[in-house]
């Protein structure tokens, strides 16, 4: 293992740590992730089926650019 590989594993460490924070003391802020228009949701009987895509390309997004912006 190089140091790089270190470096990387503390700064996924601080964002989990930070992502929980985030969570733990705003959770009442953060419904409408997961119910956004385009998530998809499926009720029938005893069966629920539910697929976050629009939610799921939110956070890509945004962990996307994160990295690039700590990249440089």
């Amino acid at each position: 293992m190089n140091p790089q590989t270190g470096k990387y594993l503390i700064i996924i460490g601080l964002i989990i740590i930070l992502a929980g924070i985030l969570i733990y003391f705003f959770h009442n802020k953060l419904n409408w992730l997961g119910r956004l228009p385009g998530d998809i949701r499926i009720t029938k009987g005893n069966v629920r089926f539910y697929f976050p895509i629009v939610s799921m390309l939110l956070i890509s997004l945004i962990v996307t650019l994160l990295i690039n912006i700590f990249r440089k």
